[in-house]
């Protein structure tokens, strides 16, 4: 099932980060970037961020799943309507996360 791209709009509205926002369709899915940096895939409709040990504390208690098959675990974010503990770990991750390179062809 391919995520909606309200929801997408909806966990964006949840940042509450100066940055620049911006989203990428891919296969049916998005990627939520954060000043260049890839921060926030949305899968079915369901929030995700990598598992890394900058976050590691905040997501202690948060649930774990596939983003999609083949794909490596990565941490839920359930309550995305909670932008205060969103915006805090997306903070987090913009710190610890290198800018996207290009491909070339």
């Amino acid at each position: 099932m391919a995520s909606d791209l309200e929801y997408v709009q909806y966990v964006i509205d949840q940042i509450r980060i100066d940055g620049i926002i911006k989203y990428r369709k891919l296969f049916g899915e998005y990627l939520i970037y954060l000043n260049d940096k890839p921060i926030i895939m949305v899968c079915d409709n369901t929030a995700f961020v990598k598992m890394l040990d900058c976050i590691k504390p905040l997501m202690e208690n948060a649930e774990t799943g596939f983003p999609y098959k083949w794909a490596k675990r990565h941490y839920y974010i359930v309550d995305v309507d909670d932008s205060e503990r969103l915006s805090e770990v997306i903070m987090i991750l913009e710190k610890n996360l290198p800018i996207q390179k290009r491909k070339k062809r």
